[in-house]
């Protein structure tokens, strides 16, 4: 009966030998550890890094959490039809709630500050408004604004003589810019990238059994794959405050966001 031989694992090393360019040389069991966690660390660390990277590149801004993959499209319900700028309630296609916004009542308009929230109650964005501005400037928060903490984004009028479109100024990162096109008042808005690319729409929500078109207190936030979510909900609560804001001065409407 043959006795079994011990074979001892290998590994490749340069050879300066002519016939071959590689040559065998033992290795024992915790060397080929050390080199299999070697080779693990650095895929994490490229996955790490390729992830950083990718999430630079969809335009990460305020939460990769409602970074989608592909176009998502939410449901916006104001909880008060009263006063712009109320509470608001945001929805998935299968009913899960995303967002919301609490309202106290008419007083808080007055604090030009109004916080975004998840489903379970943490604030993701704070938008404010700038005093005093002729723009319509608000700017915008990670998390619950705290004193002498720096915006992330600001939003204003491009113009401050007749109707124009809103720019958004990105501070967070590659320093984006976008445009914001349209009509809020009548829910029929588009956020642009600076390729001129739509990144999110604004819509009228259509009852999908009545084929009947809703109120504008029920609307439709169309996100595009890689877009922020978070970022894109910001921006609808700094329009319906800059729309409500248009009735204020003189009683006439001045909608913000109507093209020229």
């Amino acid at each position: 009966m043959r006795s079994r031989t011990h074979r001892p694992k290998y590994k490749f090393f340069p050879s300066s030998s002519r016939r071959s360019q590689f040559r065998l040389l033992p290795v024992n069991d915790l060397q080929l550890l050390k080199l299999f966690h070697i080779l693990c660390c650095s895929v994490a660390e490229r996955k790490l890094l390729g992830l950083q990277k990718k999430m630079e590149e969809l335009g990460v801004i305020v939460d990769d959490t409602f970074v989608y993959n592909e176009e998502k499209h939410l449901t916006v319900m104001k909880t008060s039809l009263f006063f712009a700028g109320d509470g608001y309630t945001v929805y998935d296609c299968k009913g899960e709630l995303v967002f919301r916004v609490d309202s106290y009542g008419p007083d808080a308009r007055e604090k030009d500050e109004i916080v975004l929230m998840d489903a379970q109650g943490k604030c993701l964005l704070t938008v404010r408004r700038k005093r005093p501005s002729l723009h319509h400037r608000w700017e915008g928060f990670v998390g619950e604004r705290t004193e002498g903490q720096k915006p992330i984004f600001n939003v204003r009028r491009s113009s401050i003589i007749g109707r124009s479109s809103m720019t958004v100024e990105v501070f967070k990162g590659s320093g984006d810019e976008y445009q914001i096109e349209g009509c809020f008042g009548n829910r029929n808005c588009t956020i642009f990238n600076a390729a001129k690319e739509p990144m999110a729409e604004i819509k009228r929500k259509v009852d999908a059994t009545t084929n009947v078109v809703l109120g504008k207190d029920v609307f439709s936030l169309i996100l595009k794959p890689g877009f922020d979510g978070a970022f894109a909900m910001g921006l609808v609560l700094i329009l319906d405050q800059i729309n409500g804001d248009s009735f204020d001065d003189d009683g006439t409407e001045m909608d913000p966001t109507a093209g020229d």
